[in-house]
């Protein structure tokens, strides 16, 4: 059986996961936040919580907060007793995040297409425009099959 991590073990990888995070797109103080609950036992925390364990001031947390909210990653909650808010990172967070990823795919598959429509897709900038309309498309594809390939072997 593996050792409990010390507090500072369980800091430093929560700093080095959301450096992943924040790597990849998502907003800094939203990604500590994300990192650190995913390693909280419970898999809830309060906004103080999050503040203490993470060392950043109450506005910083409810600042993510919200914006995890909005993108749906975590979900609030009061627990039975309790008359503080409870944040929970979603179970499935991370095929979520691929999800909107995907939907991006979207976009710009349409916009290249569009560019390639504008530019006439004999011409040298429609045949580049064209080729990254087709690659998003099926990026795309695929990773839409992955996701509920995924999702049928881990049904919530």
């Amino acid at each position: 059986m593996a050792q409990e991590p010390s507090p500072e073990e369980i800091s430093q990888f929560v700093e080095r996961f959301a450096g992943v995070l924040a790597n990849s797109g998502v907003p800094t103080m939203s990604a500590r936040v994300m990192g650190r609950m995913l390693v909280s036992p419970t898999g809830t925390m309060t906004a103080a919580e999050l503040a203490e364990s993470l060392r950043i001031s109450q506005p910083a947390v409810s600042g993510a907060v919200r914006q995890l909210l909005q993108v749906s990653f975590i979900s609030r909650e009061r627990l039975p007793g309790s008359r503080k808010d409870h944040y929970r990172i979603r179970d499935d967070v991370f095929a979520a995040i691929l999800e909107r990823r995907n939907d991006a795919l979207g976009e710009w598959e349409a916009s290249s297409r569009a560019g390639a429509d504008l530019f006439g897709p004999d011409s040298p900038v429609g045949h580049r425009l064209t080729e990254a309309a087709d690659f998003f498309a099926f990026i795309k594809t695929d990773l839409d099959q992955m996701i509920k390939h995924w999702r049928s072997e881990h049904p919530r």
